[in-house]
């Protein structure tokens, strides 16, 4: 039998970790085993308190911890009782000539580097928080797991003391293979983390990003096809840590996308203590309401356009009741989110196998991560667009300023065009879209389609906002907009024809202000 099918026992284990957590029980598991315990600084303290025998690392490799303890486990004693091949005759003979004996298990994690640098720290406290025996001490376990049982994570603690249990003091290989891997995953993201932080020192306001950019992601799944059936895909991250699924079949990898762009939508009405819903179709909103309740802004949302949502998404800031689950029960949506779902709503949806229900966690969803894209030869980095700009704060263009009632319309539509594919446009009145033009290629197409859209549904443009995610290149749509009935305009500004667009208000008496911040999303 080759070492690698073997069950590999362990008789000596070197525990040294920064977390401590779990690690009292695994070394009294060890000790009854009959496993010999090797310890640095701290953690042997707690385990010769706790009544332990442990033998010091200094007293091991006759070599004294120095230099404020940066130097204690770097040492041929160590690491060749680590690396020292069982199956390779003159790696055991070296071992014996030198008196090394085998490390069968390695416990150790690693400095806190990014706690601390993420509270705030000098340079010197980061630099002491690097790590090097650790890591060092866990490659090359990991190298050699063959033999060696490397861990890193307390939540692996128990499996491999089940698998001793089970073994007779052994572990399998399978067992030693994934832990290796969880280690070096473990290792590749703490340096990543290290460079980029060292890097990250570097930048300026000219350069605000750093000399580089590890994303130690771990893949949560596996997907069932990508955005078409003939394409493969996996999810990588914590998504699972913002979204809880309740109810239906696993995400696929156009649901991810989408509730990504809902939940995106949703945290710019963060604040807004009115209920709101919307609803989404191919990564952008076709309607969005708010009400007293979640039923009056679903019926809202769902107006401006009610032929879109059928297997769309929707979404909702308060908690999704039964009124609101049987209005959405009569139309097939993809996917249901909510920060809660009443027990008499959970039942409901839940008769439809097809329907996804989301629980969402606002309180765990990062506001501020850059947005990562990948083309061809790399990835761009972008900080994310968390702007909202306050309409009542913008500079107005037009000889009239807009009314109390306008200026909430403008907010409405502003917070939703931001969130549409450009370009973009959206009517809006102070509680809901009344039509989405986006994704076209001119902007006077974006809003002769919302205008069309609100003809084909019997909505009345009359004494609505309009809202474009950036300038008018020419007055055209600003005209076809306000003949369409729109009294009021948000716009960045910013063309060099913004007289044209502004004089185009003033000839039909409407209101219009510049926000000066561009919201494209293409």
């Amino acid at each position: 039998m080759s070492q690698n099918e073997a069950a590999a026992p362990v008789r000596r284990a070197l525990i040294s970790v920064s977390d401590k957590r779990g690690v009292l029980d695994l070394a009294r598991a060890l000790h009854g085993f009959g496993v010999e315990i090797l310890s640095t600084g701290g953690t042997a303290k707690m385990l010769r308190e706790a009544g332990l025998p442990v033998k010091e690392v200094a007293e091991h490799t006759g070599f004294p911890e120095m230099l404020d303890g940066r130097v204690k486990t770097l040492h041929p004693k160590i690491h060749g009782g680590l690396l020292g091949r069982r199956d390779v005759a003159e790696h055991l003979a070296a071992m014996h000539q030198h008196d090394i004996p085998p490390i069968d298990l390695v416990c150790v994690n690693l400095y806190p580097f990014e706690q601390v640098t993420s509270r705030g720290c000098t340079l010197e406290e980061a630099i002491e928080n690097i790590d090097i025996g650790g890591p060092s001490m866990l490659r090359s376990a990991a190298k050699n797991h063959d033999a060696v049982t490397v861990l890193v994570d307390p939540a692996d603690y128990e499996v491999v003391l089940a698998e001793m249990r089970a073994n007779g003091g052994a572990t399998t290989a399978p067992t030693r293979a994934r832990l290796a891997r969880t280690v070096f995953r473990t290792t590749a993201a703490y340096d990543g983390m290290i460079a980029d932080y060292l890097g990250g020192l570097a930048r300026t306001e000219d350069e605000p990003f750093g000399e580089t950019l590890h994303l130690p992601l771990r893949r949560e799944a596996h997907l069932r096809y990508g955005e078409n059936p003939h394409q493969h895909a996996a999810v990588y991250g914590d998504v699972h840590r913002l979204l809880e699924q309740l109810h239906g079949k696993e995400l696929s990898y156009n649901n991810i996308v989408d509730i990504d762009s809902a939940l995106r939508l949703m945290l710019d009405f963060e604040g807004d203590t009115r209920a709101v819903v919307a609803i989404l179709k191919h990564n952008t909103p076709c309607g969005v309401g708010a009400g007293a309740t979640v039923l009056e802004a679903y019926q809202k949302a769902f107006a401006t356009d009610p032929e879109s949502p059928f297997g769309g998404i929707l979404i909702s800031n308060q908690s999704w009741d039964l009124p609101l689950a049987q209005a959405v029960d009569e139309i097939f949506s993809e996917v249901l989110i909510a920060p809660r779902f009443t027990p008499e709503a959970l039942e409901l949806l839940r008769r439809k196998k097809n329907r996804r229900l989301m629980a969402w966690h606002p309180d765990r969803t990062p506001r501020n991560a850059p947005d990562v894209r990948s083309v061809m030869g790399g990835f761009l980095v972008q900080d994310r667009d968390v702007a909202i700009e306050d309409p009542a704060a913008a500079r107005v263009a037009t000889r009239r300023a807009p009314t109390a009632e306008e200026l909430a319309a403008l907010s409405f539509g502003w917070k939703v065009v931001k969130n549409v594919k450009s370009n973009a446009i959206v009517f809006a009145g102070a509680d809901r879209t009344l039509a989405v033009g986006g994704g076209q290629t001119s902007r006077v197409d974006a809003v002769l389609l919302a205008i069309d859209k609100a003809r084909r549904q019997g909505i009345d443009l009359r004494g609505s906002a309009l809202a474009s995610d950036a300038f008018f290149p020419f007055p055209d749509g600003v005209e076809h907009a306000l003949g369409a009935g729109a009294t009021a305009v948000i716009q960045p500004g910013g063309s060099v024809r913004d007289e044209e667009a502004v004089a185009a208000a003033d000839a039909r008496g409407a209101a219009m202000v510049l926000t000066g911040v561009r919201h494209f999303r293409h």
